[in-house]
């Protein structure tokens, strides 16, 4: 549902300063951030963070799927450190505000949304383009409500994300899987059979960073994206939520960001702040479009049940934890870099490379497969990829993620979750390594 303003908020930006868009818990924010450059100079992000018994899918979901005996969870991709402290301050101090009735949203939080994707990415959104859903997934099934009758195509390139065909199963649509190819370590887009399916689709959903696959997709094949999605009349979703998440010297860009603007205003950006400050638990997210019709399409399928905890997180991470994020940014770069060449000196029968993008490893595991004989053990209920699954597990004592729950192109492959301590990679490498190597 979306939320209605009585005033110009543009106007009211430009002539005020970032303390008058606060909120009504602004000036202790305000103070708090104060606070909080003072006190620390650094985070332990080498810390183990215990998890278990926190009814965590990452780690007791692990267990509850595979036994007692999973000693590292790298399955859910969320990440294992203590939350920025802002965020812990934060809900702290409206926990102290004993009255948890109706919550009206303030201002501030849009201008936190506005603000993160200026200051991050030089991205000019209109705040009252901006609708609030319950998580990303939210947002994309109101699309698919808006634009996609059931039984209707929906074009995605493959590998990706496992999560959407549970939301195109939601809303009775089908997938449309072009799958990529790939080429030198990194996969390309086969643009010919992808605007052969686009002609029967009504909407692309686009994944920007790419799950699993880390691709980050140059403004050229955004572009080409966009040129063959307009010419056949395909809107694009598209799922930023990844786009923090970017390798030093590399660079996300945001579809929003396109100078062709007819490009643009045939998409929809769905993004949150739950995968960059792992506060998934607390169901908040956004969509935004330039494309007034578009934007009233979707907003009329959405309702945003959105939590007083959820809001007051969300937006202490937004306005405060750049000093959290620039910290812990190459801490995952050095776990991607580190697992690289752990793997190639320790585990011969995986192969991975580094992608610039998200904090997940996609491994080719098909050698690895072959070694403990995955395709005699598959049938018509398992695939390989949860044969090797299973075996980790059982072996290892490791959670991974199966490729072909990533649709077309996932054969042969895992997802490993990086973001943990050096400490937790290093074992889970370690058992994986040992298994594969008495298998």
């Amino acid at each position: 549902m979306s939320v209605k303003r009585g005033f110009d908020r543009r106007t009211f930006l430009r002539g005020a300063g970032a303390s008058a868009v606060l909120g009504a818990f602004g000036a202790r924010r305000a103070d708090a951030l104060v606070d909080f450059a003072q006190e620390h100079q650094g985070f332990d992000f080498d810390e183990h963070y215990d998890r278990f018994g926190t009814h965590c899918t990452k780690w007791d979901g692990a267990v509850q799927d595979f036994g007692s005996g999973i000693e590292v969870g790298m399955g859910i991709a969320d990440m294992d450190f203590r939350v920025a402290p802002c965020v812990t301050r934060a809900l702290a101090e409206r926990s102290q505000h004993e009255n948890w009735g109706y919550m009206r949203i303030p201002d501030s939080y849009y201008e936190a949304i506005v603000e993160w994707n200026q200051r991050h990415y030089g991205l000019q959104i209109d705040p009252d383009t901006i609708d609030l859903t319950t998580g990303v997934h939210s947002g994309l099934i109101s699309a698919l409500h808006a634009f996609s009758p059931p039984g209707s195509r929906v074009l995605m390139t493959t590998p990706i994300y496992s999560g959407f065909y549970t939301d195109l199963r939601f809303t009775r649509t089908i997938a449309d899987e072009s799958p990529m190819h790939f080429v030198d370590g990194r996969y390309e887009i086969d643009f010919d059979d992808f605007e052969r399916r686009a002609r029967r689709c009504n909407t692309m959903i686009l994944c920007n960073p790419q799950n699993p696959t880390g691709n980050l997709w140059s403004p050229e094949e955004l572009t080409r994206i966009g040129e063959i999605c307009l010419r056949h009349g395909v809107i694009v979703l598209s799922d930023e939520i990844h786009c923090d998440f970017v390798r030093a010297g590399e660079r996300y860009t945001p579809f929003a960001s396109l100078p062709n603007r007819d490009i643009v205003d045939n998409s929809l950006t769905f993004k949150a702040a739950t995968k960059t400050f792992s506060l998934s638990a607390m169901r908040t997210g956004w969509f935004f479009s330039t494309n007034p019709d578009l934007l009233e399409r979707v907003s009329s399928y959405s309702r945003a049940d959105l939590t007083t905890l959820g809001i007051v997180a969300t937006e202490a991470a937004l306005r405060e934890g750049d000093e959290w994020l620039g910290q812990v940014k190459p801490y995952l770069d050095e776990n991607v870099r580190f697992a690289e060449a752990y793997i190639r000196d320790e585990i011969p029968l995986v192969d991975y490379r580094g992608a610039p993008g998200t904090y997940l490893a996609w491994l080719d595991v098909s050698r690895a497969a072959e070694r403990i004989g995955a395709e005699r053990h598959a049938d018509d209920s398992t695939t390989p990829e949860r044969v090797v699954q299973q075996w980790i597990a059982e072996h290892a004592g490791v959670a991974l993620s199966p490729g072909s729950s990533y649709g077309m192109g996932g054969a042969g492959r895992m997802r490993m979750n990086l973001a943990t301590t050096k400490r937790m990679l290093e074992r889970g490498l370690a058992n994986i390594a040992e298994a594969l190597a008495q298998a």
